[in-house]
């Protein structure tokens, strides 16, 4: 990987962090400690990412949680390995059964598109697996947090005020009432520098480490999930909870100019970051700042965003197969739409050819890159009283069309947002990667890896890097920093540009990249909120 550790174009000050033993790069300074804590105390990489993970469920809550899914891509002994914990629809959920209760589509909040929480399993299959400390001590620092408090930081307190104001304006009066019981305690949100505990956190924690999440699923907690939803007339039950299973996976991987760049398969969207760059890889972006390398980057995420829309759901109910998304022949037909203004996107046919993101590493080489969300912030703006959990509302993704590929099904897993990123070269891990924030996130993923590949920029410079995000049609939103001269430019070729102001919208990214030869790891973190690099 040949780049210049100085080198700093963008407003930023940060440069990239070196390290050897081990390195923990998220969007929160105190989850990212507590994963090197855990390395400290002897676990590896996959230890740390559990324990940060865990943490962020208290010390990032606005984006993630206990009751949400997740989704990781661990490096160990030479292999690469994927985990989707993803929960399904419950089983007495329908398209029927809703349009007889009087809905045309998927709510955002409330009971109604709350899936099966997949996170707590996820974390125990990964310990099972791969870990090499208990579970319970892996757990013990996201329990410290919950039960003693701690100061929230400034972008947390800014995102944890908006939601309340959401929740309170749309929320569901009754069954979100220990929300806010949970999360703004006296009838308001904690602002920045002001301590936040959740005793409901610790023990449902303590009670997920002791048993192996085997609580969560089939013991008390799961009794108290089952007991809350139906109270408020929901579809998730106690039968729901204890069927669910995380599922190993093969991560899928396209080839960009001798690196492979893997996702996890669908149901996760890494497909059209995967697409996108297979389209891209037929051209040359010999020039970053370049209005022609910009609109053709526009013009294939719009196309394999399209297919994505079209063709994604859980990969068995696709009616077109990932290798036909992502052959040679169907890129290069896709590529020719490419031309020189911009086109409003539509999917083709190939059978013819809210989030928190981490990154962790040690010192054995061990790597992961692990994402997990309650999708829309908090998510569905329920928790499950005296518990913490909150849950999330990941159906809101499935459509109410019998026709769509993505139509709800009972115990079917939907179009998933949330997708972990990881680079190798050859036999050798390069390293994890990723941006969170809904349909950004394949957008985040070509553009970091664009920027390291195409342009060499070192790992905090590719996040720092002004970003760019198609929202529909031919609108693309780009960052104040964003050039200018490119943006008036780009809206010549008929690109509907416009200027966000909040750079929380770019999502937020992680980096860690190793040195194969000397084990030595480069991390970069996200400038855009309180992103924290911690290594030994």
């Amino acid at each position: 990987m040949n780049f210049d550790p100085l080198y700093q174009p963008y407003s930023s000050y940060r440069v990239p962090v070196y390290a050897k033993q081990g390195m923990v790069a998220t969007s929160q300074p105190l989850a990212a400690q507590a994963g090197l804590d855990v390395l400290k105390q002897g676990g590896n990489a996959i230890d740390a990412a559990i324990a940060t993970a865990a943490a962020l469920t208290v010390l990032e809550p606005t984006s993630n949680g206990i009751g949400g899914d997740a989704f990781a891509l661990v490096w160990t002994e030479g292999k690469l390995h994927g985990l989707n914990a993803s929960g399904p629809a419950p089983q007495s959920i329908s398209i029927e059964a809703l349009q007889a209760a009087g809905y045309s589509e998927m709510p955002k909040l409330g009971v109604v598109p709350v899936t099966v929480p997949g996170a707590p399993a996820g974390w125990a299959e990964l310990s099972r697996r791969f870990g090499r400390l208990p579970l319970a001590q892996v757990l013990e620092p996201a329990i410290r947090y919950a039960e003693e408090g701690y100061p929230l930081a400034p972008g947390l307190a800014r995102h944890w005020a908006r939601a309340a104001e959401v929740y309170a304006r749309q929320g569901d009066a009754a069954a979100g009432r220990a929300w806010f019981e949970t999360f703004a305690p006296g009838g308001r949100a904690p602002a920045a520098g002001e301590l936040w505990r959740s005793p409901g956190h610790a023990a449902t924690l303590r009670r997920i480490g002791e048993s192996e999440a085997r609580d969560f699923y089939e013991g008390e907690l799961a009794e108290r999930i089952h007991a809350f939803m139906a109270e408020h007339g929901g579809y998730l039950t106690r039968e729901d909870l204890k069927a669910f299973q995380p599922e190993w996976v093969d991560p899928i991987s396209v080839s960009y100019r001798g690196y492979d760049v893997w996702e996890i398969p669908p149901n996760g969207q890494g497909l059209i970051a995967l697409s996108a760059l297979n389209l891209l890889k037929g051209f040359d972006f010999a020039e970053k700042e370049s209005v022609l390398s910009y609109h053709r980057q526009l013009e294939a995420m719009k196309l394999a965003f399209a297919d994505g829309e079209k063709y994604i759901t859980e990969e068995r109910k696709m009616g077109v197969s990932v290798e036909e998304l992502l052959s040679e022949a169907y890129a290069a037909e896709r590529r020719k739409l490419i031309g020189d203004t911009a086109r409003a996107p539509e999917a083709g046919d190939p059978r013819g050819s809210g989030t928190v993101y981490l990154a962790a590493a040690d010192g054995e080489g061990n790597m992961v890159s692990f994402i997990q969300s309650n999708y829309m912030g908090f998510g569905s703006g329920l928790v499950v009283p005296g518990t913490g959990i909150a849950l999330q509302n990941r159906g809101h993704n499935f459509s109410l069309d019998p026709q769509h590929t993505n139509a709800l099904e009972p115990g079917k897993r939907t179009y998933h947002t949330i997708i972990p990123g990881f680079l190798t070269q050859g036999s050798e891990a390069v390293g994890p990667f990723g941006v969170m924030g809904g349909f950004m996130q394949p957008q985040g993923h070509v553009q970091v890896i664009m920027n390291t590949i195409d342009h060499h920029l070192n790992p905090q410079a590719a996040l720092d890097s002004p970003r760019w995000q198609w929202t529909k049609d031919k609108t693309i939103l780009v960052e104040q920093g964003f050039p200018p001269h490119i943006a008036q430019a780009l809206a010549r070729k008929g690109h509907d540009i416009q200027t966000e102001l909040d750079s929380s919208q770019f999502g937020r990214g992680q980096i860690i990249w190793r040195n194969p030869d000397t084990g030595v790891l480069c991390g970069g973190t996200e400038s855009r909120t309180d992103g924290s690099i911690a290594a030994w």
